[in-house]
């Protein structure tokens, strides 16, 4: 009779076995902060456990909040390959960006060869960003819901929303034709492919600062990628980007209240001041987790990279952008030995990060263009546009910095 009616007990222990999850105790908790609690196991005769719960209704329960659990993150492998996929879409935005400057004439609807390199690198990243998710199936059995490691949730999104954009930019092409000059920038369609764009490449970067922003080659992908974003914005901003423009090397006349010399002038300034806002913001966002070495001047090489390529690299903003670069390069050291020397918390560590960059770079940009054409700016113009970007950058950086802990 003992062994009949002591069998419902022990199955319910090999039950609880079964389910207990690795690292818990004989009673089935956990150790103190192990994770969540696990109820007894021990069972009475009709498979119930002492605290009134079914073995298979705990179970379920275990399995529920082992599903809610964060997905395991991605490995540096995994961020540095999304990082590589990543440049190779940017690099099909480039080449039709290329087109649309230079064949812009020759371009009839959508299927090109310059779409086709474009949207294969956006297949590419997309199938990554999804295998992601896919390779933790089997922790997370609802892998499209619940298996995006940290930082590619939006990746995931911001691939829907760019094949969007991508029918959407079909049906324009052939409705409306092929966009030229500054309408391209402007195009409904390009702008959700551009904001789409830039949100997935930067799944790396959101991998990088959920591990910690840790050095190695995590940050170099997590820096690229950032990198790659700015240059995702670069096509839909051509318009407004200073490293374009070679204005400074233009005569102008303070007297003439009207004409195209002013109209040039005020326009360059403008750029500075919009292109200030494209580098110092991806700047600060990574400065103010910590100070990493070469961002400043990933930010200038890839918006440089991208409009000489675009435009076909003229003399005077070739120079210009390589002044910039090294401008950029000698903020980066200065902001690591600030660190250095006054630590990741001193006062206005923020504020004085974007005035020196801003400072830095286009001192640099207004040094090349001198060396490679002379600038021709009234003195007043040329300083005035440094010192405004400058106090520009420590306003940005000024709201990007923590609140001051208040006093009781």
């Amino acid at each position: 009779m003992t062994l009949l009616f002591g069998a419902p007990r022990r199955v319910g222990l090999a039950l609880g076995r079964l389910v207990r999850p690795r690292g818990t105790g004989p009673a089935g908790t956990r150790p103190a902060g192990a994770g969540v609690p696990i109820v007894p196991y021990s069972c009475d005769d009709k498979g119930t456990t002492a605290k009134g719960t079914s073995v298979d209704t705990a179970a379920s329960r275990i399995r529920s909040e082992a599903r809610a659990a964060a997905a395991r993150p991605a490995t540096t492998v995994e961020d540095v390959v999304a990082a590589l996929l990543a440049a190779w879409l940017v690099g099909g935005i480039l080449s039709d960006a290329w087109a649309h400057v230079h064949r812009g004439k020759e371009l009839e609807g959508f299927f090109t060869a310059w779409h086709g390199a474009l949207y294969a690198g956006f297949a590419a990243t997309a199938a990554w960003t999804f295998l992601l998710a896919y390779r933790r199936r089997y922790e997370q059995p609802r892998w499209w819901r619940d298996g995006w490691p940290a930082g590619y949730r939006t990746s995931a999104l911001a691939v829907l929303a760019f094949a969007v954009g991508g029918l959407a930019d079909m049906a324009w092409h052939t409705r409306f034709g092929v966009e030229l000059g500054i309408t391209a920038a402007f195009s409904p369609s390009h702008l959700l492919i551009g904001i789409a764009g830039a949100l997935l490449v930067t799944g790396p970067l959101r991998s990088w600062w959920s591990a910690g922003a840790p050095a190695g080659p995590r940050a170099v992908a997590g820096i690229g990628s950032l990198a790659l974003a700015v240059m995702v914005a670069t096509p839909l901003l051509t318009h407004s980007v200073s490293l374009v423009t070679a204005a400074a090397t233009v005569p102008y006349d303070p007297a003439v209240v009207q004409g195209p010399p002013r109209v040039a002038a005020v326009a360059a300034v403008d750029a500075y001041v919009v292109t200030t806002l494209l580098l110092v913001v991806p700047l600060l966002l990574v400065h103010r987790r910590r100070a990493t070495p070469g961002t400043g001047a990933a930010m200038v090489g890839g918006v440089a990279l991208f409009v000489l390529v675009m435009f076909g690299f003229p003399a005077p903003q070739t120079v210009a952008a390589l002044a910039a670069l090294a401008g950029a390069v000698v903020a980066d050291a200065a902001l690591a030995w600030l660190d250095a020397a006054r630590g990741p918390e001193a006062p206005l560590r923020l504020p004085l990060a974007g005035g020196l960059y801003a400072a830095a770079v286009w001192t640099g940009h207004l040094v090349g263009l001198h060396l490679a054409d002379g600038v021709r700016w009234p003195v007043e113009l040329w300083t005035g546009t440094v010192v405004l970007t400058a106090a520009l950058g420590a306003l940005l950086g000024t709201l990007a910095a923590r609140p001051a802990a208040q006093l009781p």
